[in-house]
């Protein structure tokens, strides 16, 4: 029998705790779409920031948090398949990247599904109006026709398969719009969250010989060189400190890529001044209007190249898949998740994730 309903954990007011509630599913699964039961679902700092207030537009709210998720299916519209056109088949543990159109300018013309118009995260859809439940805080979501869908390989553990969803495909976007490492190159990733801790273990498998990581507090400092750091800054050294610490330990060179996965006022400035001659500055984790100066001098010339790099798509998703199967035992991938707990404590783990205790939430519903 296919669920009418679910329990999800509802944001209802910004900065205050989840709501727990029960939502209407949608009657009827149209077609292309399906409806899973979610197995897990991975806390992302947009998330945090989305519930503290820090991204907050009008309309937005009442809505289900999480936008990294995996489910297994447990009804399925006519024709529903997979992003390669395979048919997909309930009991399937699956993935999905937001919705897109697939007929505006940015789908049709520039080919570039981050660019669609009318992108439908899980955040954007509100808890109080059809088809209620798309994201992850609930017991069963609705995934809709437009969301590209991934099969899980059985290789793959849920957390990780969640953890592509967002954070994993973000970091493999960016790099391959940095066109890749170079061999022996510096790198220097600015933050130590999750996004940050991962470029760091990729930077390394890529074939860095140097991989600096900048970031607080110090437990995560120390989680980076696990996945791979040769050095990390503490940014209590302050933007003229992080910087000269950098220059010195590439030898006054510099790094050749900087990769921007913090967001901070303060991060424009020290990438350029820390890149090396003819080095690229990758923007990844600064998000907003607010303004970041930087010395356009210094860009000319160092012969800079600044790139910009929104999200990922369902290209980015499936590789973020096969690299955790090829990659599966090259770091400790599960250290960067908490325990899982139910739905019932959601609430904490924000607060967890808020103060930076923990590095990546892991909810899973079946567990309360």
């Amino acid at each position: 029998m296919i669920p009418t309903e679910t329990r999800a954990a509802v944001l209802v007011e910004h900065g205050k705790p989840l709501d727990m509630q029960t939502l209407p599913l949608p009657s009827e699964i149209e077609p292309g779409a399906a409806l899973v039961k979610i197995v897990c679902a991975t806390l992302c700092g947009t998330d945090i920031e989305i519930w503290s207030g820090k991204m907050s537009f009008p309309g937005m709210l009442p809505m289900v948090l999480g936008h990294e998720m995996v489910g297994e299916i447990v009804a399925l519209g006519e024709g529903t398949a997979d992003a390669l056109g395979k048919p997909l088949k309930v009991g399937d543990r699956i993935g999905w990247s937001e919705s897109t159109c697939g007929h505006c300018h940015g789908c049709t013309i520039l080919r570039e599904p981050v660019a669609c118009e009318h992108r439908g995260y899980g955040f954007l859809q509100r808890s109080d109006v059809p088809p209620y439940a798309t994201a992850g805080l609930a017991d069963y979501a609705y995934v809709t026709p437009g969301a590209a869908k991934l099969v899980v390989p059985e290789g793959v553990k849920s957390t990780w398969a969640s953890m592509a969803g967002c954070a994993a495909k973000t970091v493999l976007r960016a790099f391959d719009r940095a066109g890749g490492i170079r061999t022996g190159a510096r790198v220097v990733i600015q933050g130590a969250g999750a996004l940050g801790i991962f470029a760091t273990a990729v930077a390394k498998l890529s074939g860095a010989s140097q991989v600096i990581t900048i970031g607080a507090p110090e437990d995560r400092l120390k989680m980076a060189q696990k996945f791979g750091a040769d050095h990390v800054v503490d940014i209590a050294l302050g933007s003229d400190g992080i910087v000269q610490k950098v220059k010195d330990l590439t030898g006054g060179k510099g790094a050749d890529y900087v990769f921007d996965f913090a967001g901070a006022p303060s991060i424009g400035h020290e990438a350029i001044a820390m890149a090396a001659q003819r080095g690229k500055v990758v923007i990844v984790g600064s998000t907003g209007p607010q303004e970041t100066p930087v010395s356009l001098g210094t860009l000319m010339g160092k012969e800079l190249a600044v790139i910009g790099s929104l999200n990922g798509d369902i290209s980015d998703y499936s590789r973020a898949i096969d690299f955790f199967s090829a990659f599966a035992d090259a770091m400790p991938w599960d250290d960067l998740f908490s325990a899982p707990v139910g739905l019932d404590k959601a609430y904490d783990t924000i607060l967890s994730m808020h103060e930076l205790d923990t590095i990546k939430a892991v909810i899973d519903p079946r567990l309360s």
